[in-house]
């Protein structure tokens, strides 16, 4: 995903940004492996079955998590569905328009979707009602409020910390009629994938890239790993290429960072 190309970044200030870098450090005086600020907040829709907010510096995003009984696919009738969408709403950036989902927006749902569906994160066989007619569906809706950079690893993580914190009611065939249950029961989680962004700036590799970085990075790469530590996900970005070097020390930053991430989103779950 491409910033806008309304986005002009001045002269000056990418001469003062890639100063920075060459001295090991950025514009907001993180480093070059650092995240900026992480708050994520579970539970903030009421009508939703899971949702979660992330705020990932002034990149702000909601995703909201809605159960619904539908009929399986012919090529996986014994394996519940898995919906995603994204949109970046108008007001999230000056540069953002109005209309129905554009590229970003497309490319955003099909990451994330992948990074779930791809580390097995849930456990779909356990998504049947019954074999071939009725199957639950999971709807994840993600909503971009504020976009300042890496839209790839906020959305992911208001998902999955969304999907995670889900609870629904289970329906039972009776007689032919399908009947909700009285207690609600979480999703069959068994795995996490997690995302983590890298972006090259002239010849520096850095993660977390905020949209001024974007604007003038080479490529960029996002990972997601398992947590056995295995790659399930990758998504390349940008107009330029990335050296087999780079990509072999992305891939080795990104497991580190994952697991990093990774105690992050399981604390926000452990104390929802």
């Amino acid at each position: 995903m491409m910033p806008s190309k309304k986005l002009l970044v001045s002269a000056v200030r990418k001469e003062q940004i890639l100063k920075s870098l060459a001295q090991g450090k950025r514009v907001d005086n993180r480093g070059l492996l650092d995240y900026r600020p992480l708050s994520i907040t579970p539970n903030v829709i009421e009508k939703a079955e899971g949702s979660a907010m992330v705020k990932l510096g002034d990149t702000h995003v909601i995703a909201g998590v809605k159960i619904g009984v539908g009929t399986p696919f012919p090529d996986t009738p014994n394996e519940g569905i898995l919906i995603v969408n994204a949109e970046i709403l108008p007001t999230a950036s000056e540069y953002q328009e109005p209309g129905p989902p554009d590229e970003d927006s497309i490319e955003l749902a099909r990451v994330v979707d992948r990074g779930i569906r791809e580390s097995k994160m849930i456990d779909f066989s356990k998504l049947v009602i019954e074999p071939g007619k009725h199957v639950y569906t999971v709807y994840v809706d993600i909503s971009v409020i504020g976009m300042d950079g890496n839209l790839f690893d906020a959305s992911s993580y208001a998902a999955v910390v969304a999907l995670l914190t889900t609870k629904y009611y289970p329906v039972v065939n009776q007689n032919g009629t399908l009947v909700k249950g009285s207690e609600k029961v979480l999703l069959p989680v068994q795995d996490l994938g997690v995302s983590t962004t890298f972006a090259k700036v002239d010849s520096y590799i850095i993660v977390d890239p905020t949209w001024e970085e974007e604007s003038m990075m080479e490529a960029r790469l996002t990972i997601v790993y398992d947590k056995s530590g295995n790659i399930c996900a990758v998504q390349k970005g940008g107009n330029g290429a990335l050296l087999v070097d780079d990509v072999l020390n992305i891939i080795d930053l990104a497991k580190s960072k994952s697991e990093e991430m990774r105690k992050v989103l399981e604390g926000v779950i452990s104390n929802a």
